[in-house]
């Protein structure tokens, strides 16, 4: 089989073990054990492919805990950020199974101890509470010990089984896989999947658009990060020596922060390359003294509520009080833009994905608007085809923000066309080919009938600062055209068929009456 072919192989092997290991329970409730087991294999290949040193006479699994000595403990914490003991490995709690009947609680007792080797050390808050949501008491494995410890069992061993070789692959299958499992829950799991997974086709663009014409980037920001696809994407787009000071992010879902910094190790970027925080971003931002950031990517939720101008103070936030005015309580859409601009750099770039309704509403979020243009940082906004998304099929936009623009345009892309995206069964996707086309039109800024146009900043102005693609772009006449030459021929024809039919029915009614 081909590297393609055998990648596909795997991923239907890892959804058909996840669905078979969670019997009936609902797969979003249940992903959390999939998801883990799979990151405490990795980790503990990982680990072991770090305590070996690719030397083939040391075998780690094989070991007594009792050997280890605490200078090789401390120097792997430093290192890795973390401590596995050879009887803590996946492999050798996998091994044993289907016959441990305190598995649950030797579980237990190895994540505990897992994220209690990074406490006092610089790695603790990159790892503390990573397993929290693989609960090994929890109802949804069963109601008794040996049903929770069954179903455990199921789950380790089933991962066991994938073909998967830390060393052979650098962990880039393991990541893979991890995203490919993310993906079909969020797919499965209608909105709540979507709230805090941006599918990868939409990734690739915004990232790419973030960190477009940067020859280098101090490091890369996502303020409302979800399980960290868009941080991994720009990685796959930046060479890695390019990105100086690493990966930043903050989710307010304890859980979806979780699945943030696994992914991160899942993708073999060290606890020291990656800071992912777990609060409210409007209220309590943080990472203050990181900024500023050169690449900002963010899919941020739509229309959520907030305090808005119910607290008081945060009109006078750095973030919010040049705008002059708060976005509304029940839209937050401009909160996570003002914010974003905040934290960029003088060379950056933010790329985020925006609900339709704030380009064109009036009140505050017309003044921010206005602030945004006169500002002279809107470099582009990107309409996309609807249905991208898991759990919505608005069609929403890209707004690109930069604060280094040599002109006072604005550039608008109508990408919602079928020539953008291909249709699927249940969305609609964008492909490569769709991807890079998009990037084309945004680098040259150069205009394209019904596709793209680059204005000069007073027509926004001339136009109440709306900011909606389709005021700029003139869409495509579809209408079939219409020779009216040809159709009234056509009617002339018809209409002395007609008379022809009358005069024959008449003179058979005529004949008829005789």
């Amino acid at each position: 089989m081909t590297g393609e072919q055998q990648r596909n192989e795997l991923y239907r092997r890892i959804w058909a073990i996840a669905n078979d290991v969670r019997g009936a329970v609902d797969g979003w409730d249940f992903k959390q054990f999939v998801l883990g087991a799979l990151f405490y294999r990795f980790i503990s290949e990982n680990f072991t492919a770090y305590i070996e040193g690719g030397d083939e006479s040391v075998n780690y699994a094989r070991m007594d805990d009792s050997a280890i000595s605490d200078a090789v403990r401390a120097d792997a914490i430093k290192t890795k950020g973390y401590f596995i003991y050879p009887s803590q490995l996946f492999a050798n709690v996998a091994a044993s199974a289907n016959t441990n009947e305190s598995l649950n609680t030797d579980l237990a007792t190895a994540f505990k101890e897992i994220e209690g080797s990074a406490n006092g050390h610089p790695s603790e808050e990159d790892i503390k509470g990573l397993f929290s949501d693989f609960d090994t008491t929890s109802n949804r494995l069963g109601s008794t010990v040996k049903d929770k410890n069954a179903r455990l069992a199921k789950v380790l061993k089933g991962v066991e089984s994938l073909p998967l070789r830390f060393e052979d692959n650098q962990g880039d299958l393991f990541g893979d896989a991890y995203v490919f499992l993310i993906s079909n829950y969020a797919a499965n799991a209608g909105k709540s999947g979507g709230e805090f997974f941006t599918p990868q086709h939409v990734s690739k663009l915004i990232a790419q658009l973030a960190v477009h014409g940067q020859d280098s980037v101090n490091k890369i920001y996502d303020p409302a990060a979800g399980s960290g696809s868009l941080l991994l994407q720009a990685r796959k787009h930046v060479s890695e020596h390019l990105i100086e000071e690493g990966y930043f992010g903050q989710e307010i879902n304890y859980t979806t922060y979780n699945l943030a910094r696994m992914n991160m190790f899942l993708h073999n970027i060290n606890y020291d390359k990656f800071n992912i925080q777990h609060g409210n971003t409007l209220e309590e931002p943080r990472f203050l003294d990181e900024r500023p950031f050169d690449a900002i990517v963010s899919n941020p939720p739509y229309s959520v509520r907030w305090k808005g101008d119910e607290d008081p103070t945060l009109i006078n936030d750095d973030r919010f009080a040049p705008a002059g005015v708060l976005a509304p309580k029940s839209k937050a859409d401009f909160a996570f833009v003002l914010h974003a601009l905040h934290y960029l750099s003088a060379k950056g770039r933010a790329a985020i994905v925006c609900f339709p309704g704030i380009f064109y509403r009036g009140g505050a979020e017309q003044k921010i608007r206005k602030y945004l243009v006169d500002s002279n940082v809107v470099e582009s906004v990107i309409a996309l085809a609807p249905n991208l998304f898991f759990g919505t099929t608005i069609a929403v936009n890209i707004l690109v923000l930069a604060k280094n623009k040599t002109d006072t345009k604005v550039q608008f892309i109508d990408a919602t066309g079928e020539e953008f995206f291909d249709k699927k069964t249940n969305t609609n996707e964008m492909s490569d080919d769709h991807v890079a086309r998009i990037l084309e039109l945004f680098a040259s800024k150069k205009n394209e009938a019904h596709v793209a146009e680059t204005v000069d900043q007073q027509r926004v102005i001339d136009a109440d600062y709306n900011l909606s693609v389709s005021v700029y772009v003139e869409p495509k006449d579809t209408r079939e055209l219409v020779d009216i030459a040809q159709l009234n021929a056509e009617l002339k024809t018809t209409v002395e068929k007609i008379d022809r039919l009358r005069s024959d029915i008449d003179a058979i009614v005529a004949e008829v009456e005789a």
